[in-house]
């Protein structure tokens, strides 16, 4: 009977948690700032600024002061490109700004008057870009076009050139067959820069939005010492996870409906990779919100407010996409990166995201991020187990001297 009570007990403490943790996050400016921001704008922001995924034709102006064969050779080489179209061909520069104000051009390549002499003297070549912001991919369209256009330029004026190279090595070099290099992507045939970075992008997404506001929950806990007010008596191991298995199940359920959101509805809308099982994808994102929940309880040990994780959790996208493999190979990587790699959830879990989403794979072709997932589960679980145990007395002891209160009648 003793133990039924107990049990019982237990559970009423997860129920007034979970409905005092829904409670604060619902009665949070700054939280559902965060929440609808990073989630909803955030992922539709991403998505726009790389849309279209694929360039081709764009219209570009060219502003040729040069007036020289070579120039108009680079024009037509540029032209002759699959990303853009030269749209105009003068030397009215004002005009061409005018043009890309009216979004009647994307950029403007600005050839100057020395281009040629430049070119006959051996001298590097300069051109200028100027690209509108409407589309990140925009500009790479053009930086492409005009440096493809100019590494032709450098082969077919190369043996000019040669007249500086030492006599004996004139005649091998002109004599040797250029390499012919053909790459084909294999999961992106398109070779559309959207299609290989967005999906990365959305898991990283739903990993920081989710620490921000598990840190500014838990920061203005330890801030404000409410977090000593919590249901339940004294500091064992079962109160704990009592505490963080209340948290996780909010966090876990709210994210639910984001991950689909941005998981499920961004791809379709935008035409992303979509080629992998739902169900895989469920299961995969199981551990994935779980590891994520506790690893971010686990850092609150860290949190003195509510504004330290947003500092801390806002610039590291970049560096979670590079740990995660999808941008660099795990591989070449240092042992140092590679431990990173098993650190931080959103490593293992936005690369096997890209691989069952944009490379048709299974959980079995997943296995190592998967078991890699559960293990951090288990060891982060722990970890915010013992991290709430320490935040909890810390804020006993505070509050019982602040109030001349001992501890032990706060939390027995």
């Amino acid at each position: 009977m003793r133990i039924s009570n107990k049990i019982s007990s237990w559970f009423k403490d997860i129920a007034t948690i979970i409905m005092r943790e829904f409670k604060t996050i619902g009665t949070s400016y700054a939280i559902l700032l965060v929440l609808m921001g990073g989630i909803f704008v955030y992922g539709l922001l991403y998505n726009y600024m790389y849309e279209p995924n694929l360039i081709r034709d764009a219209p570009i102006a060219v502003v040729d002061q040069s007036h020289s064969a070579l120039s108009r050779e680079y024009t037509r080489l540029i032209d002759a490109a699959p990303q853009v179209k030269v749209y105009c061909n003068g030397d009215d520069f004002p005009e061409a700004k005018e043009l890309m104000k009216k979004n009647e051009v994307i950029g403007i390549i600005y050839i100057p008057e020395d281009f040629e002499t430049r070119v006959n003297r051996g001298d590097e070549s300069i051109f200028v870009m100027y690209g509108t912001t409407n589309a990140f991919l925009y500009y790479l369209a053009m930086q492409e076009s005009s440096a493809g256009a100019m590494l032709e330029l450098n082969k077919k004026y190369r043996p000019e050139m040669l007249v500086f190279l030492p006599q004996q090595d004139t005649q091998q070099i002109t004599q040797s067959k250029a390499i012919t290099v053909v790459g084909t992507a294999l999961y992106n045939h398109t070779e559309g820069y959207g299609s290989y970075l967005i999906p990365a992008v959305l898991m990283v997404i739903i990993f920081q939005t989710l620490l921000m506001v598990i840190g500014m929950i838990s920061g203005d806990e330890k801030d404000s010492g409410s977090i000593s007010q919590l249901p339940g008596k004294g500091f064992s191991f079962g109160r704990m996870s009592g505490i963080i298995i209340s948290k996780t199940f909010v966090y876990c359920f709210l994210y639910a409906f984001f991950s689909l959101f941005l998981l499920g509805l961004m791809p379709v809308v935008f035409s992303l990779p979509n080629i992998g099982n739902k169900y895989e994808i469920v299961m995969l994102m199981i551990p994935y919100l779980l590891a994520t929940s506790f690893f971010g309880l686990a850092a609150s040990v860290f949190y003195t407010d509510s504004e330290t994780p947003l500092l801390m959790i806002a610039f590291f996208s970049v560096g979670l996409i590079f740990l995660s493999g999808v941008s660099y190979p795990l591989e070449l990587m240092p042992w140092y990166w590679k431990a990173s790699h098993f650190i931080f959830p959103a490593a293992p879990g936005t690369l096997a995201f890209v691989k069952i989403n944009s490379m048709g794979a299974t959980i079995a072709d997943i296995r190592q991020e998967y078991i890699t997932l559960w293990i951090q589960c288990a060891v982060y679980f722990i970890l915010a187990c013992l991290a709430y145990r320490h935040n909890i007395m810390t804020s006993a002891k505070r509050t019982g001297k602040n109030h001349n209160i001992r501890p032990i009648n706060i939390l027995k």
